[in-house]
């Protein structure tokens, strides 16, 4: 079961009774996801670029999607957005988060619409913006797409080991490209091994609020 909560920045996020854990920082959900998501990862790897292809390993509420279509949106970036989720929220749920409050109208609208068709096929919601949610886990997802930008936004390490098992992290790692993103919200030293291993380069950023710091790591090639 999923109950609504509020964060320290006044946005919501959903409390999973099953896992023990938020879906977001409770020191602010908007904030932890325009900062790791945004702001470290989109920002950065869509630099000089008019293109964009996204896998995130945890779609939850849809927090990252929305705002990343509103900075592909507004920087006339075309993006591609493929989302891992094992287990999908109801729409009800999802439109119960508030979030509608902090993208355009147009964008929420066209998201809440094509959600649940989005989970059976790639839904084109604007001319700039496609997605995909595949409902599956990540041990499970293949695909030959090579991606620009990883967002790997699974529960943490105390409550959802599995999902930063070396193998699991190097098992999303394949899916990038040579000068590809990798960004997280988490930052351990088994995690750093283990993306280094993948032949990543890392990068130890400011973390978000409640957070001292956060990866970013490029893919060497």
């Amino acid at each position: 079961m999923n109950i609504i909560t509020p964060t320290a920045d006044g946005s919501n996020t959903l409390y999973n009774e099953t896992i023990g854990e938020h879906y977001h920082s409770k020191h602010g959900a908007l904030q932890e996801s325009k900062h790791v998501f945004i702001d470290a990862g989109l920002k950065f790897a869509s630099a000089n670029q008019d293109e964009i292809s996204i896998l995130e390993v945890g779609f939850g509420t849809g927090l990252n999607f929305i705002l990343s279509s509103e900075y592909g949106t507004a920087n006339n970036i075309k993006l591609k957005y493929t989302s891992i989720e094992a287990f999908p929220l109801g729409k009800d749920m999802i439109e119960q988060t508030g979030y509608a409050a902090y993208v355009p109208e147009e964008i929420w609208t066209d998201f809440i619409l094509n959600y649940q068709e989005a989970l059976r096929a790639p839904q084109k919601l604007t001319p700039l913006c496609t997605l995909e949610i595949q409902h599956t886990t990540l041990a499970e997802y293949s695909s030959d797409q090579k991606f620009d930008l990883i967002y790997y936004d699974a529960f943490s390490v105390q409550h959802q080991p599995e999902m930063w098992s070396d193998e699991i992290i190097a098992h999303a790692c394949s899916f990038l490209k040579p000068g590809g993103t990798f960004v997280t919200y988490a930052i351990t030293g088994k995690l750093k091994r283990a993306v280094k291993a993948c032949g990543f380069n890392i990068e130890k950023l400011p973390g978000a609020p409640g957070k001292r710091e956060m990866l970013r790591a490029i893919k060497g090639g």
